[in-house]
């Protein structure tokens, strides 16, 4: 049987989404961001598992243990997108749909931002759509399936 899970792994700071800075990030929170991937998976026909660390480690661990046995899986790396090696190291050993989703626009942001350790171990991207950008990666995951 096809596995039917999406994994959507949330890093650094995305536990303040709707706080820390809506200008940038929006108000929606992280159980908004939850919420919409949920309906995104049931009308894909795809269940959702939906995790947030603070800590690479614990990123680096749970794309280890999710590289087999998903549908696929949805990574917004947030800071960690443009300084952690590991973790892209750890997203390029998963054969399933990879994609990479930021809420803002991190090419029209600071220099720093504008490099991402993830792009090239994964097979889509959806940058700056705002929450919106996590349902659209999880339509990509269902229809590259097909």
């Amino acid at each position: 049987m096809e596995p039917t899970t999406v994994l959507v792994i949330n890093g650094p700071n995305l536990n303040l989404l709707g706080e820390r800075e809506p200008e940038i990030y929006g108000s929606d929170t992280l159980a908004d961001v939850e919420a919409l991937c949920r309906v995104a998976c049931e009308a894909a026909g795809l269940t959702l598992e939906f995790r947030q660390s603070n800590h690479e480690g614990v990123l680096i661990d749970w794309v280890q243990e999710g590289r087999r046995g998903i549908a696929g899986l949805v990574i917004n790396a947030a800071g960690y997108t443009h300084t952690s090696v590991a973790l892209r190291d750890a997203v390029s050993a998963v054969t399933v749909p990879r994609v990479e989703v930021h809420i803002s626009d991190i090419h029209a942001r600071e220099e720093f931002r504008h490099h991402s350790y993830l792009t090239d171990v994964t097979d889509h991207q959806v940058i700056g759509r705002g929450v919106a950008g996590y349902a659209e990666a999880i339509q990509w995951v269902a229809t590259s399936r097909d």
